[in-house]
Parts: structure tokens; C-alpha cells; sequence
């Protein structure tokens, strides 16, 4: 399945469940490590780790969403979406319902990490226990299924 269609499918798939907010999050690996970013305390959610990811604006795919807000939290540039990991549902700090959409992404380089939104961000090992929300542990654990590890 190319990924215009699949990326169609999901937003009329979502929207048909009336999901209110589309957010896209992003799996980047270096070196048997994922990116975690760690939210401001005074945040929504906050002092959590979560993968990069950001609200879709209106009228925006999904991939362009991926691909920017991947560039503004932490200034490392896509340079291909990989895999779709999944997705799943939450109300948002405004009391939206909110879908987010997961993919794997290739990078141009993984440093420098230029953190502008969060506090912290770690690197870890893709084999390991991440300190993320239940949903998030869920997408990881699809990633590592489909790398075999």
C-alpha cells in the first residue's frame, strides 16, 4: 500500500470516528536507540517521555505534519517516513478528542538534537523499558516487531 492512500485512509477513517484533532508522532532510531523528548513540567502531561510528535494543522497531510513537527521539536530533518506503527486515542489538554498517528522516520543525521518545546530528550535503547505512557510503550513494541529485535 503506498503511503498517500494509507495516509487518506487513516484521516477519513479517524474523522468517521469523530476525532476532532489529528496528531502524528515519530519513531527515530540511531544507533539501536529511539529519540524520547521529555515535556515541560508545567505542560500537559508533564515530565513525560514521548516520541517527537505535534498537532496536524487544518488542511494539512500527514505526512507534512510528520516531517515539520519532527523539524521544530527537535531540528533534525526527515529525510524518509518509514512504516506506520499504529495509532491511538486520548483527550487533549483542551478536551479534544485526539488520534495520534505513528510512523517510523529516517533522518539526515540524528545530531544535533535542538530541543525547542521540551526540557530534556534521551536516546534509548530500543531493547530496553522506555519511561513513556502505556500507548507509547505499545508503539515501541510494534517497531520492535517489525525490526525483529
Amino acid at each position: 500500500m503506498d503511503h498517500s492512500f494509507l495516509l487518506r485512509l487513516l484521516t477519513i477513517e479517524a474523522e468517521g470516528d469523530g476525532v476532532q484533532q489529528f496528531v502524528v508522532g515519530a519513531v527515530v532510531e540511531h544507533d539501536d536507540k529511539v529519540l524520547l523528548l521529555q515535556r515541560p513540567e508545567d505542560d500537559f502531561m508533564g515530565g513525560i517521555f514521548e516520541l517527537p510528535s505535534g498537532k496536524v494543522e487544518p488542511g494539512e497531510a500527514l505526512d507534512t505534519a510528520l516531517i515539520r513537527e519532527v523539524k521544530e521539536e527537535t531540528g533534525l530533518d526527515v529525510d524518509a517516513l518509514g512504516d506506520y506503527l499504529g495509532s491511538f486515542d486520548y483527550t487533549s489538554g483542551s478536551g479534544k478528542k485526539s488520534r495520534q498517528f505513528n510512523f517510523t522516520v529516517d533522518v539526515t543525521s540524528p545530531e544535533p538534537v535542538e530541543l525547542q518545546e521540551h526540557d530534556a530528550y534521551t536516546w534509548t535503547p530500543i531493547n530496553k523499558e522506555p519511561p513513556v505512557t502505556d500507548a507509547v510503550k505499545e508503539v515501541l513494541s510494534r517497531y520492535r516487531e517489525l525490526r525483529g529485535a
